[in-house]
């Protein structure tokens, strides 16, 4: 099949019968959808429906698991073209600076708040010295962290509370300027206030990138879902635009063909 149009600015990517399987057990039964640019593309399903194994096969991460296998095509708009990104010879090392990922449990780095940011600065796009102190504040106001760390920037990053450490390493991937954001499950260990939070952050940030978020609330998924998709047993079973998730009778139903 053709890659996308280069001008179909509506589009951040195009999945094509993609599979993926774990020592011969096949987790993902060849997925084919288009994710919208600069909209937040949210994923539901139970457990070991794939959709982790789905978020990471965008940067490839899956090849780290033992006996993996992948097949089928993800075209991404990376620098403003479009690329398949598993086509051999294809670049892995910069296609992980490109989509930048937040887990579920932040994982920091053991240093101070300002180094969590400066260092992927410096290692990763080799940005020079003297830019490294405005990008570094340019990432937290973004995260909108800034006002609460400005005047500890080198106390360590793990005095900060849950949220401000997963908002810390939302600053860290917007500071490396990604194409895409995918995120697992961002707030599943977070408080009430801590999570809300984060939401907030997240309705502002799909105005810059595109976002693809796996969710375990299908409240969340109502309230930040431009898109949602459902997901058993491998396979999308639901494609659900924002206007669709606002019936009261919609997660109970949900629920009821979900689980």
């Amino acid at each position: 099949m053709a890659t996308p149009r280069s001008d179909d600015l509506t589009l951040a990517a195009e999945v094509r019968d993609l599979a993926v399987s774990f020592s011969g057990r096949r987790v993902l039964q060849g997925l084919t959808l288009k994710l919208p640019a600069r909209r937040l593309t949210v994923i539901i399903g139970p457990s070991g429906s794939g959709k982790t194994t789905f978020l990471r096969a965008f940067n490839r991460l899956n090849e780290y698991f033992p006996d993996s296998r992948t097949s089928g095509a993800i075209h991404l708009r990376l620098n403003g073209q479009w690329q398949d990104i598993y086509r051999d010879g294809f670049d892995v090392t910069e296609l992980r600076r490109r989509i930048g990922m937040v887990f579920q449990t932040p994982n920091l780095l053991p240093m101070s708040i300002e180094k969590n940011i400066a260092l992927p600065l410096r290692l990763v796009m080799g940005a020079p010295r003297s830019e490294i102190p405005p990008r570094v504040e340019w990432a937290l106001r973004v995260a909108h962290l800034w006002d609460e760390v400005k005047d500890r920037l080198r106390a360590s990053a793990l005095t900060l509370s849950g949220g401000q450490q997963q908002r810390l390493c939302l600053a860290r991937v917007l500071a490396l300027e990604p194409d895409l954001l995918l995120l697992d499950e961002p707030t599943a260990s977070l408080d009430f206030r801590a999570a809300g939070q984060i939401e907030e952050l997240l309705a502002q940030l799909k105005e810059r990138y595109p976002v693809l978020a796996v969710s375990h609330s299908l409240g969340q998924a109502r309230r930040l879902a431009d898109l949602l998709l459902v997901m058993k047993e491998g396979a999308i079973v639901r494609t659900l635009e924002c206007d669709e998730l606002q019936p009261p009778d919609l997660l109970p139903r949900l629920l009821e063909e979900i689980f």
